[in-house]
């Protein structure tokens, strides 16, 4: 995928994702995101320090614009930018990282992907869900949220992971 489209692409999630903040409240223990996704998805030549300002930006622009707590998003998006790397770099191998090269369901199968996309999923909602939660909310509350929620983002990332990264078929 070229980055132009990736761009257009990665803005049209965030309108996206600011949509299910605002209309996709199915109940109380569940918390949809596809944030996470689309910061893994980012492309490897861009730095960590700059994925992490861009995991800002887009973090801080959905709280505003949809969620009621500013900066709980942005706060849960950042480890995951700082992790994006060596998560790559542990599930995919090392020689993704040193080329700059894009990773895709074709090149690297659903399974280690699928491990990335679950790690960066917990780092996001265990930051999420003790931020949301801390000290009002039992335990068995905040553990049922954080497994119910990450069943439904993994379904949810696969999608968009399937979007956003490149088709090598083509």
């Amino acid at each position: 995928m070229k980055t132009q489209n990736f761009g257009l692409f990665f803005f049209l999630m965030v309108l996206g994702q600011m949509a299910l903040c605002n209309f996709a409240n199915f109940s109380p223990f569940v918390m949809l995101s596809m944030l996470p996704a689309m910061i893994i998805c980012v492309p490897l030549t861009v730095s960590t320090p700059l994925c992490m300002v861009l995991a800002f930006a887009t973090g801080l622009s959905v709280d505003w614009l949809s969620e009621g707590l500013i900066g709980i998003n942005t706060a849960s998006l950042i480890p995951v930018a700082l992790m994006r790397k060596p998560l790559i770099r542990f599930f995919l191998g090392e020689d993704i990282i040193t080329r700059s090269d894009s990773f895709s369901f074709r090149k690297n199968g659903i399974g280690k992907i699928s491990f990335v996309l679950l790690l960066s999923i917990l780092i996001f909602l265990g930051v999420y869900v003790f931020l949301d939660g801390a000290g009002t909310r039992p335990t068995w509350f905040n553990l049922t949220r954080l497994g119910v929620s990450l069943i439904c983002n993994y379904v949810l990332a696969l999608i968009v992971t399937n979007i956003l990264t490149a088709d090598d078929r083509k």
